[in-house]
């Protein structure tokens, strides 16, 4: 029994959601959503209410009911607010701007690293910090993931880029190991 699952998602005004054959469409002032929905879970709309419920009695039904619930809340609210995630990029050299619809990242390497952004996500870069939105929080994720996975935060001098507000645990060099000796 999913306690997510079973929970009626309220849809606000200005947002339009509906279910056509196996797709999911979430429409609001943000864009548009779709999802293509598993047939082991139903999806209704009605009274202004989205109702997510298993379609099967088996464990796969019930995995993916409050997946599923937890997808469509995600869309709906994507379209009204869009979602945001901040990359930091410390380090000397270290800088990242626009070239047309793909991010230049000058990490330390012989040569800058150019990532293509995605459909439905928009990027901005003001000096060391790049702001990525956009109205699917999966594809947001999922590139800033990719964005900071170019170059970790290394963890003795913090060079590289991080999540904004990430904490990065710094270690002690060879320097002050053999100095404690």
């Amino acid at each position: 029994m999913s306690r997510i699952g079973k929970n009626a998602i309220k849809i606000p005004a200005g947002t339009d959601v509906s279910v056509a054959g196996a797709e999911l469409t979430v429409k609001g002032k943000g864009g548009t959503l779709k999802k293509p929905v598993h047939p082991a879970v139903a999806i209704t709309v009605a009274n202004g209410e989205v109702q997510v419920a298993p379609a099967q009695k088996s464990r796969l039904a019930n995995a993916l009911w409050g997946t599923y619930a937890a997808h469509v809340r995600n869309m709906i609210q994507g379209v009204n607010t869009p979602f945001v995630k901040k990359l930091q990029i410390e380090g000397i050299g270290y800088r990242a701007e626009l070239a047309g619809k793909q991010l230049k990242l000058m990490l330390g390497f012989s040569h800058p690293v150019l990532v293509p952004v995605p459909e439905g996500v928009t990027v901005a870069v003001d000096k060391a910090l790049i702001t990525v939105t956009g109205a699917d929080k999966e594809t947001v994720g999922q590139f800033a993931a990719s964005v900071r996975s170019l170059k970790k935060p290394e963890p003795y001098k913090g060079k590289g880029i991080r999540y904004e507000g990430e904490v990065v645990r710094q270690k002690a060099g060879k320097k002050a190991a053999t100095a404690a000796a």
